[in-house]
């Protein structure tokens, strides 16, 4: 009977989609994880005090001097670090079709501000280097590494604008000389929260609101909670850091994970560890993202250029203060607590690159590789796909329509006339000028094409109570997955064989029931009347 009434269980089977990860999973211990220190656990004392360094009591006339400093003490670190994909800005990458290309933000092109070439002196305020204005900046001088802009503890570094990624005038390089240490997140944010020109322009769950988050926020750095900094995450040896940005590489590997902490098993229920077997942590985990700002879910570059009838620019911004409108970029369009798009996901990926003819519109800047049937003999990578949670960013961007290929405009300048968009508000002259720079063609005939670029989540993971449940996916209603149709997900959908069986089934089981336990009425009665 016990068999029997578990079965019916599984068919009626309504109960199973009401639960949440709260109900199927009742921990109410400290989770069991591996390679982290809890916070009550690590140590307070810091690195060395560099304020008593004798090298460092000096009054630095440039900041070639402070990498000179430093590197006089910290031997082969500057080896270590012009290894680095963050030095060079690219990293050989082996593309599906495309064999081992340089890949990386020197020469990827995005549906943000495009693409950095002809306009580095003002993109590189985020590379970690002095001087790279233009194609000939030198990777191979170790002076031109900049330190502070990572071990900055003192809250005063900051880089100038269209300086070429050397110090604002205003920054004390003495005294933050002095005031050193780990990496926080201050560091790393003031490029990855700031990426594309604006605070959650481009991720969608890293921004400003991760310096000091609540828990609905992120629970991994919580103030009031284990107050992580992204080195715990993105460990780091001889400079290397662990984790790759999946809009910006393709092969699956040196990558940062949940599992490397909470490892394959996280859950005391089963049930949903074996979900963790083909569903990537982040799909029940981060329900929502742009939590704490809004982020840019849509740039149209083809309406930028638009004056006022004095021929100034024109800035427009909604209620939150994000831009509608700018004449240099166009139009966008923002949103907060954005549901994800779920998609099969390998850790793979490809790259629509400047050279590479338009095939599809929307024109794919990366596509994420997998699907469901991605696993075992089929698996073509190191572990079966996943469904991940992604944000899509939607553009609008120039493209030549004779030789179907994307342009890298010029964008930036500091004077007018030199063919840089932003200043002289002309197509033609930024097309030519960019691709020109890039000793690319340019037939003289362009347009505005649609382009889509996905980028997956990892950050702004929710509280356990704010996971998923059952019902948010295992449902024919507005379910989660419903765009993932090429898989049968049970409560989702529905197939007529099945459904026959499983009702026959059912109504064989209840009549067996039925028949049952009237016969044994039937007997006990005759029983007692023998």
């Amino acid at each position: 009977m016990k068999y029997i009434s578990f079965l019916i269980l599984l068919f009626l089977g309504s109960g199973f989609t009401n639960l949440s990860a709260e109900e199927t999973d009742s921990v109410s211990v400290k989770l069991n994880v591996q390679n982290y220190t809890w916070k009550a656990d690590r140590k307070t004392s810091s690195i060395a005090d560099h304020s008593s360094f004798e090298i460092l009591q000096q009054d630095f006339e440039n900041a070639h001097q402070v990498t000179e400093a430093c590197i006089s003490c910290h031997t082969k670190r500057d080896e270590e670090i012009m290894a680095t994909s963050h030095w060079n800005w690219e990293r050989t990458e082996l593309l599906e079709g495309k064999g081992e290309v340089p890949l990386g933000k020197k020469n990827i092109l995005n549906n943000f501000c495009i693409g950095i070439s002809g306009s580095e002196a003002t993109c590189t305020r985020c590379h970690i280097g002095y001087g790279w204005k233009d194609k000939e900046f030198d990777f191979d001088e170790p002076l031109n590494i900049d330190c502070l802009v990572c071990h900055d503890n003192s809250g005063t570094y900051e880089k100038g604008k269209g300086a070429a990624g050397y110090p604002a005038e205003h920054v004390n390089l003495s005294y933050v000389a002095r005031h050193v240490g780990t990496p926080k997140r201050e560091n790393c944010g003031v490029c990855h929260f700031w990426g594309g020109g604006g605070n959650n322009v481009k991720h969608g769950d890293l921004e400003i609101s991760l310096l000091e988050p609540s828990k609905k926020i992120d629970v991994h750095m919580a103030v009031e909670g284990e107050d992580m900094n992204c080195v715990d995450c993105h460990k780091t040896e001889n400079h290397q850091m662990a984790g790759k940005l999946y809009a910006l590489s393709s092969e699956n590997k040196n990558r940062a994970t949940c599992e490397q902490c909470h490892t394959a098993e996280p859950h005391t229920n089963r049930l949903l560890n074996e979900h963790n077997i083909r569903v990537a942590c982040q799909t029940c985990h981060i329900p929502t993202y742009a939590k704490g700002n809004s982020t840019k879910m849509v740039w149209d570059w083809s309406t930028a250029g638009r004056l006022d009838d004095d021929g100034n620019q024109i800035h427009e911004s909604d209620a939150d203060g994000n831009h509608n409108y700018l004449s240099i970029k166009g139009t966008f369009v923002y949103d907060d607590h954005v549901v994800p798009e779920y998609y099969w996901f390998n850790g793979i990926a490809n790259h629509q690159l400047i050279t590479d003819k338009i095939d599809t519109v929307p024109v794919q800047m990366n596509s994420l590789a997998g699907s469901y049937k991605d696993k075992g003999a089929n698996q073509k990578s190191t572990s079966p796909s996943k469904i991940w949670p992604v944000k899509v960013h939607r553009g609008k961007q120039i493209y030549d329509t004779e030789y179907n290929t994307l342009i890298q405009p010029k964008l930036w300048s500091t004077e007018s006339g030199d063919s840089a968009y932003w200043v002289d508000f002309n197509w033609d002259e930024s097309a030519a000028a960019g691709m020109k720079y890039l000793g690319l063609p340019y037939s003289g005939h362009y347009d505005f094409v649609e382009t889509e670029m996905y980028w997956p989540l990892n950050h702004m993971v929710a509280p356990k109570e704010q996971s998923l449940n059952c019902k948010d996916c295992h449902t024919r209603n507005n379910s989660r997955l419903a765009g993932l149709d090429d898989f049968y997900l049970p409560g989702r959908d529905q197939n007529k064989f099945l459904d026959i069986s499983g009702f026959s089934m059912l109504a064989f089981i209840l009549l067996f029931v039925f028949a049952h336990g009237s016969l044994r009425l039937l007997t006990r009665k005759n029983k007692k009347e023998h």
